[in-house]
């Protein structure tokens, strides 16, 4: 989903050169000459299990597409954000964004066992958890300034003519990835789901696009402890081995957080 500019530098990943662009999963992606066929190395997902949830409250009804009525960063234990943010370096407001969204698809989507581990990488890699471009994260999860990607004109990424007029990316002509987790707008319109409980899906809040992101990982019936499960729903939200290493990466150094 990101723009190819978007890639930040991976945690742990050498030796890649970047020579072609593809398209899947709605965004533009790097493709890296020497890495062609090889698999990228499966990693132990740390699941929901191993995040503190806040202390128990009473049971809220959904809604009707199974979206937290209330803001999923409240369901984590700040202790443990605050614990885990700074041994990891992850923002604190985003780390409790990505785990709380892990603790709703535990509960909605039991068989999928995402890792808060996996989508910390992926909005390291796409965003560096909102901070790209001089941007950062304000205390209601919104980016400040709003997070744009390049147009997606065919010079240097993938061609993607405009599917929003411009209403999520500000380009009525190309589309342009959006927010946090790097979204294009013609995903989002099939995806994006309300993560902070204010009845609005919102691209640029990183509550509602971990959420969508974690729900986006789990479809089609995916089990992330199967290595080939994980490299599939990774390569389905952006393709390409460079992107897919990068995440390992990332999403391996996380692990040992918890």
């Amino acid at each position: 989903m990101s723009s190819s500019h978007r890639l930040l530098p991976a945690l742990a990943l050498v030796g890649v050169v970047v020579t072609v662009v593809a398209i899947a999963g709605g965004g533009a992606v790097l493709v890296a000459r020497g890495d062609l066929g090889r698999t990228p190395p499966p990693i132990e997902p740390v699941v929901a299990a191993q995040i503190t949830p806040a202390a128990a409250q009473p049971a809220a009804p959904k809604g009707p597409e199974g979206n937290a009525p209330v803001g999923i960063a409240d369901r984590v234990d700040p202790a443990w954000v605050a614990r885990v943010a700074a041994d990891s370096g992850i923002p604190a407001r985003a780390l409790a964004a990505y785990a709380g969204a892990v603790l709703e698809v535990a509960e909605t989507r039991p068989g999928c066992h995402l890792g808060w581990n996996t989508l910390a990488a992926i909005g390291h890699v796409e965003s560096g958890h909102g901070s790209i471009d001089g941007s950062r994260l304000l205390p209601d999860g919104r980016t400040e300034p709003r997070i744009r990607g390049v147009a997606l004109d065919g010079r240097g990424v993938a061609a993607i003519r405009d599917t929003d007029g411009g209403a999520l990316d500000g380009d009525a002509i190309w589309d342009r990835a959006v927010g946090p987790m790097q979204f294009i707008p013609s995903t989002w319109r099939s995806h994006g789901r309300d993560g902070d409980g204010d009845g609005v899906a919102d691209i640029d809040d990183i509550d509602d696009a971990a959420l969508s992101a974690a729900y986006y990982l789990c479809h089609s019936g995916r089990d992330l402890r199967v290595a080939a499960h994980w490299i599939a729903a990774v390569s389905s939200y952006n393709a390409g081995l460079a992107y897919n290493h990068r995440v390992v990466a990332a999403a391996d150094h996380y692990r040992q957080f918890h």
